[in-house]
C-alpha cells in the first residue's frame, strides 16, 4: 500500500513539474515602445510549431490574437522546452497577456492563412498562459502628429488617450514656459457599428481606438522654435515636443513626400505590414535634424498605415511616425487602404473592377478621424458611418501651392471635387506661389503592369489632365504602385520638348510615381504589347528612370527654382533628381539629356547646403539617437520575422 501511495506521490510531482510556465517581466510598462520580457519552460517535446500568442484585452478569444511568434525562430534554446523573447509593446488602451498553444502539422489548415496565404496558427491546444502586462497611469496621451490648418499663425496638433477627460495643449517659445497659452482639445472616438464590412466591424479585426484629440495652437509667430507639450494635470502630460511655425513670408519650401508606407510590427499578425517604413523614418528623421530650426512638413499620399481593418495597426503606425509627426505638420490624402469597400458610393460601372475591398471594411472612417486636414471636404458614406473626410484641400507653402485629392471619390467633370480643383488651380497667385504641386494617390501615368486601373487612368487623363496642362501645374505626385517612376513632362503620353538644343520649351507637368516608401508588394513592369508573358519589360521613353528601390523624395523650392531628389533607403543617398525653373522649364531629366534618358544632374547650392553639410556632420548621432528610438522598438524582432514568412528581399533595379 505505501508502495502504491509513493507511486502515486511521485507521478503527480512529475506532473507538476512537467507543467509549462509561462512568465512576463517587467509587469508594468512606462510607454508605448517600451519591451516585455517573456520566459516558458516545461514544454515537453517542443514542436517548430509551437507559438506565442499577444493578446489585448486579455479576455480575448483564442483566435483574437493580436500577433504571434513561434518559438522556434524566437529563442535559440527552444528545443529545450526553455526559451525567452523580449517584444516591445504599443498601448492599446487594454492590458496584454500572451498564450502559448501547440500546432501540430496535421492540424494546418491552408484555408484558415493570412493576407500572405500563409496558414494562421491553430488554438486547440493551450500550454500556457501568462500574468497581464500593463501600462503606467498619468504618463500623457500618445500618439502626438502635427498638421497645418491652413491659417497663418496656427498649428494643429492631435493625439490618442484612454478617456474622454479634458485635455489640453501647452507652448511657447521658451521650453516649461507655456505663459498661458493654453488651448482646450475637442475630442472625439468612433465605434465597431461605424465601420463597414469584414473584419473592420469583426472582433477579430476590431480594438478600442482610443478618445482622440484635437487642438489648434494660436498666435504663433512666423518661422519661430515653440516648444508644447499635450495632456492634463489629472491625467499626465506628454513629454515636451517642438516644432518650427509656418512662416508665411518665407521663400524657400522643404517638404519630404512618398505614399504607401504602412507600419511594421515585432510580431506576425493577419496582415501583411511593411518593414522598410522604419527606414523611411530614419533617413527622413536625419534629414529633420540636418535641416534644424527651417519649417518643413511631411506629405503621405494615401496607403497609410495598410490596418486594413485590424485596427490596432493603427496605434502602431502613429506611434512609428510620432518621432517626425510631433516635429513637422504630417499631410496625408486618402487611398484605397482607407476607404474601398464593396458598396461604397461612388462606383460606376467602369470602376467594378477598381473599387473592391481594399479598406478591411474600415470605409474611411478611422482616415477622417484620426487626420483632421485643411479644408472641409467631405462625402456621406451612404451608411451608418461618419462622412468621409480629409478628401481635397490646398495649402500654400513658401513659393510652392500644394493640392490634394482623392482618386477613391467622385473627381468627374461636374463633381463638388472637380470643381474644387477646377477654382482651385485657376485660382493660384503665381507671383506668390510660382510652383504648384498636385497630389493623389492612383497614378495617372505608370508603366508598371496595373491593367486593373486602366480604365480609371483613361478617366484621369480625359477629366484632370487638360486641367492640369491648363493651369500649368509643375508636378503631379502619385502612390499606389510601389516603385518609383519619373517621367518626362508630359501631355496623353508625350514628352514635351525642354528647350534645350535652341528648341522651344513646353510648360507640361512632370509626374512622378513615388509609392515606394515601405509597402514591398511589387508588380511587374508593362511587358512588349506583342509578347506578354516574356519576362522582358522595356522602358518607354516617356518613362525617364523608374526603380523598386525603397525611399522618400525631398522638395526644395525657391522663388525661381524647385528640385525634387529621390533618396534611396539602402543608403540615404540621392539616386534622381529633376529641377523645374518657375517658368515652367525643366532643366534636366528630359528626352534632350543627349541621348542619357533620366540623367541625374549634380545637386544645387540649395540642396547641397540644406542637407550635405549638415547631414555629413550629425547623422552619426541623429542616427544612434532614432535606433535607440524605433529600431529598437520593432527591427530585432523583424528578421526573424521575415526569416517566418519566408520572404526574398527585393533587388534594387534602377535603369
Amino acid at each position: 500500500m505505501n508502495m502504491i501511495l509513493l507511486f502515486f506521490f511521485l507521478s503527480l510531482i512529475s506532473q507538476v513539474r512537467s507543467e509549462p510556465i509561462l512568465t512576463v517581466n517587467p509587469k508594468t510598462l512606462s510607454k508605448s515602445g517600451d519591451s516585455v520580457h517573456i520566459q516558458w519552460s516545461g514544454i515537453e517535446s517542443p514542436s517548430k510549431l509551437d507559438w506565442l500568442g499577444l493578446y489585448s484585452p486579455p479576455d480575448s478569444p483564442h483566435h483574437n490574437f493580436i500577433g504571434y511568434k513561434f518559438l522556434s525562430s524566437s529563442s535559440s534554446t527552444w528545443e529545450s522546452g526553455a526559451g525567452s523573447i523580449s517584444l516591445p509593446l504599443t498601448f492599446l488602451r487594454s492590458n496584454y497577456t500572451f498564450r502559448i498553444f501547440r500546432w501540430t502539422e496535421s492540424e494546418v489548415n491552408p484555408e484558415i492563412h493570412d493576407q500572405d496565404h500563409n496558414p494562421l496558427p491553430g488554438t486547440k491546444h493551450l500550454l500556457a498562459e501568462s500574468e497581464t502586462v500593463g501600462f503606467e497611469l498619468g504618463r500623457g496621451p500618445e500618439q502626438i502628429h502635427l498638421a497645418l490648418t491652413g491659417r497663418e499663425g496656427e498649428m494643429r496638433v492631435m493625439f490618442v488617450a484612454e478617456d474622454p477627460e479634458e485635455r489640453h495643449v501647452r507652448y511657447g517659445e521658451k521650453e516649461g514656459e507655456w505663459e498661458g497659452d493654453v488651448a482646450v482639445a475637442r475630442v472625439e472616438r468612433y465605434e465597431r457599428e461605424d465601420m463597414c464590412h469584414a473584419p473592420a466591424n469583426e472582433s477579430v479585426g476590431w480594438r478600442d481606438p482610443g478618445w482622440i484629440f484635437d487642438a489648434v495652437m494660436s498666435g504663433l509667430k512666423g518661422g519661430v522654435k515653440y516648444y508644447y507639450q499635450v495632456g492634463s494635470e489629472s491625467k499626465g502630460w506628454s513629454t515636451t515636443r517642438s516644432f518650427v511655425s509656418w512662416d508665411k513670408s518665407s521663400n524657400e519650401t522643404i517638404a519630404f513626400l512618398f505614399g504607401d508606407m504602412g507600419t511594421a510590427t515585432p510580431y506576425l499578425t493577419f496582415s501583411r505590414t511593411q518593414d522598410e517604413s522604419i527606414s523611411t523614418i530614419k533617413w527622413i528623421l536625419r534629414d529633420l535634424e540636418a535641416l534644424g530650426d527651417k519649417p518643413t512638413f511631411i506629405s503621405h499620399i494615401g496607403d497609410i498605415s495598410y490596418a486594413r481593418g485590424y485596427s490596432w495597426l493603427w496605434d502602431e503606425f502613429f506611434n512609428l511616425i510620432e518621432p517626425v509627426a510631433s516635429k513637422v505638420p504630417y499631410h496625408v490624402c486618402i487611398g484605397n487602404h482607407e476607404y474601398d469597400w464593396p458598396s461604397q458610393p461612388w462606383k460606376p460601372d467602369w470602376a467594378n473592377s477598381i473599387y473592391g475591398t481594399d479598406g478591411g471594411g474600415e470605409c474611411g472612417v478611422p482616415y477622417s478621424l484620426r487626420f483632421n486636414m485643411p479644408g472641409n471636404s467631405s462625402e456621406p458614406t451612404g451608411t451608418h458611418a461618419p462622412a468621409t473626410r480629409n478628401l481635397y484641400y490646398s495649402f500654400d507653402m513658401g513659393p510652392v501651392h500644394f493640392v490634394y485629392m482623392s482618386t477613391e471619390t467622385n473627381f468627374l467633370q461636374g463633381s463638388s471635387q472637380y470643381d474644387f480643383l477646377k477654382h482651385d488651380l485657376e485660382s493660384v497667385d503665381r507671383m506668390k506661389t510660382p510652383f504648384v504641386v498636385v497630389q493623389g494617390h492612383r497614378p495617372m501615368y505608370t508603366t508598371s503592369f496595373e491593367s486593373r486601373d486602366a480604365p480609371l487612368r483613361e478617366k484621369m487623363l480625359e477629366h484632370l489632365e487638360p486641367l492640369f496642362v491648363k493651369n500649368n501645374v509643375n508636378l503631379a505626385l502619385w502612390g499606389h504602385v510601389h516603385r518609383y517612376e519619373r517621367f518626362c513632362p508630359l501631355k496623353n503620353f508625350t514628352c514635351g520638348s525642354m528647350g534645350q538644343k535652341g528648341k522651344d520649351w513646353e510648360a507640361l507637368p512632370v509626374h512622378v510615381v513615388i509609392g515606394m516608401a515601405g509597402q514591398d508588394w511589387q508588380p511587374t513592369w508593362e511587358p512588349r504589347p506583342d509578347h506578354p508573358h516574356d519576362p522582358v519589360y522595356p522602358q518607354p521613353k516617356r518613362s525617364l528612370y523608374r526603380t523598386g528601390e525603397f525611399g522618400y523624395t525631398r522638395l526644395i523650392a525657391t522663388k525661381e527654382k524647385l528640385t525634387l531628389s529621390f533618396v534611396g533607403n539602402h543608403d540615404g543617398e540621392v539616386h534622381d533628381m529633376v529641377e523645374i525653373l518657375a517658368s515652367g522649364q525643366v532643366l534636366n531629366g528630359g528626352d534632350d539629356n543627349n541621348g542619357k534618358v533620366g540623367a541625374v544632374h549634380k545637386v544645387d547650392d540649395v540642396t547641397r547646403y540644406s542637407f550635405s553639410h549638415y547631414v555629413w556632420g550629425g547623422s552619426v548621432l541623429v542616427l544612434g539617437g532614432f535606433v535607440g528610438y524605433v529600431l529598437g522598438f520593432v527591427s530585432h524582432a523583424r528578421r526573424q520575422i521575415a526569416t517566418e514568412r519566408g520572404w526574398t528581399s527585393l533587388k534594387t533595379e534602377e535603369r
